[in-house]
């Protein structure tokens, strides 16, 4: 099932849109399409990624000024170019177990229940064929990714995410299965039973993903697969370890092996039930002088050199986690014993002395006490700030570049002791906080970590004696390579080019 080689003959060739959807959640539908832009991007080919509908706290800010879901961000990354709203013109980021903020096309539209956003569906896929067009208008060819599965029979009417936005938009499916689950044949099967006969009729063919062992073995049950539906397995990508990819959604499992070192900084994170932006921490999970760890409910609270409160979509709600779950008096002791802290948007405003909410924008709960580390207060507002940043951290004056991404103004007399210096039009403004005595910093910009000197200098101010030039740019590109390269040697993709034309 391998191709003789990995690009068609000509570029002029890859034409069209293909879009993947998965049997399931987490099937790896935003790795597969990042590695064909990848691959799309290394054969000359102008391509792009797209998302009808993605529902994940993980944003970017794109130069535009609009908010996209992370992945698709990373899929443009892939495929050499700027991301772009168009690229996921709907993102919902929850904020309850039945309700989200609703993004459209960058920008926010509001916050909507389940059944409410059932209801929008129709505004809301007007808004994905818009974007969708000036896509395909822009860019000779266009992966597009499904979201959850196309069998979720509960939501097939008004769907924009699956089959709904592939028949409106007249585009081939590929649909992935993950063997690492098991039950990858009746994954297949059930799938295809609960779409329609037209929706049937446009699924091109299948690939098998994250599969461990000799392929030989899975032959007999390939076969099968084609026979009883008669389409074709396109191929069997085999599980790829020690990848370093951004994550979409759900917080990684695993903690790195820097764990085990002697003289590794200890970093923890509070696993908030409603954390957002977690991708700032992958450089420091793959920083070989940094033992990271989650720390979920009902863990116990490791002692650290370094604790970092993340960004959240709730913050109120979450801010009464960490009280009912030890936090409160862990970070005093933490501080007693010299340890340094870093909130991060939301782990902000945490550690101000007042968080104020006066049009209900996160809860009922219209004043709550802060952590009050820093003399500062954060009022909640409707507007949200979306700017990609430059400027230089007021500790060691090393270069960052990030992104801020939040509803809410802070004021206070802490603000006089910036954190960060921004560049901006009118010149450097200050930004962010640090505490008098250095044990504490806190910023709206996310990224902090991502540039090398940056994280250099954050990690010694933490206490790491003398911090290894880290580029996690590097690392990412590297996996991406790898993870093309992979899907070259493993999916027939002259077949998948021709399933496109």
């Amino acid at each position: 099932m391998s191709a003789t080689h990995p690009f068609p003959a000509s570029p002029a060739q890859l034409r069209g849109t293909l879009m993947i959807q998965g049997t399931s959640s987490d099937a790896g539908k935003s790795t597969f399409v990042a590695s064909l832009c990848r691959l799309a991007a290394r054969a000359g080919v102008r391509v792009a990624p797209f998302k009808p509908q993605n529902m994940s706290l993980n944003s970017a800010v794109t130069p535009e000024g609009g908010e996209i879901g992370r992945a698709q961000a990373w899929q443009a990354f892939a495929a050499g170019i700027a991301p772009h709203a168009d690229m996921n013109p709907v993102l919902l980021k929850p904020n309850s177990d039945t309700g989200s903020q609703v993004i459209i096309q960058g920008k926010v539209h509001g916050n909507l229940g389940a059944m409410a956003y059932q209801a929008f569906k129709r505004t809301a896929m007007d808004a994905v064929l818009d974007s969708y067009t000036r896509l395909r208008t822009g860019y000779d060819a266009v992966f597009v990714e499904g979201a959850g599965s196309p069998a979720e029979v509960n939501l097939r009417k008004g769907d924009i995410a699956n089959m709904g936005f592939a028949e409106a938009a007249d585009c081939p499916v590929v649909l992935l299965a993950d063997i690492d689950r098991g039950g990858v044949f009746a994954q297949i099967l059930g799938t295809l039973e609960c779409l329609s006969e037209s929706e049937r009729a446009r699924v091109a063919g299948f690939v098998i993903n994250k599969f461990r062992g000799d392929v030989a073995l899975l032959k007999p049950g390939l076969d099968w697969i084609e026979q009883r539906t008669g389409k074709p397995v396109f191929g069997v990508v085999p599980y790829v370890h020690g990848l370093w990819l951004d994550s979409e959604d759900m917080l990684p499992a695993e903690r790195h092996a820097a764990a085990q070192r002697e003289h590794s900084l200890v970093t923890v994170v509070p696993a908030l039930p409603h954390i957002s932006n977690h991708t700032d921490f992958d450089v420091l999970r793959a920083h070989p002088q940094v033992d990271f760890r989650y720390v979920s409910a009902g863990m116990p609270l490791p002692a650290a050199d370094l604790v970092i409160l993340p960004g959240s979509k709730s913050v109120q709600s979450d801010l009464a986690w960490l009280r009912a779950n030890g936090w409160e008096p862990y970070l005093q002791r933490h501080l007693r014993y010299g340890g340094k802290i870093i909130g991060i948007c939301g782990g902000m405003q945490m550690l101000g002395r007042v968080l104020h909410d006066p049009d209900g924008i996160e809860s009922d709960v219209r004043t709550q006490r802060g952590l009050g580390y820093f003399d500062y207060e954060t009022t909640l507002t409707p507007d949200k700030r979306l700017v990609n940043v430059r400027g230089a951290l007021a500790v060691g004056n090393a270069d960052v570049c990030g992104y801020e991404i939040h509803m809410g103004e802070t004021h206070g007399d802490a603000l006089a002791r910036p954190a960060l210096w921004l560049d901006t039009p009118e010149g450097r403004k200050a930004e962010g906080a640090c505490s008098e005595d250095g044990q504490l910093l806190a910023t709206y910009v996310h990224g902090v970590f991502d540039t090398p000197s940056a994280c250099a200098s954050l990690l010694e101010w933490a206490g790491l004696a003398s911090s290894e030039a880290f580029d996690y740019d590097a690392l990412r590109h590297r996996s991406l390579d790898t993870l093309a390269d992979t899907v070259a040697a493993h999916v027939d993709l002259d077949a998948l080019w021709a399933a496109m034309r």
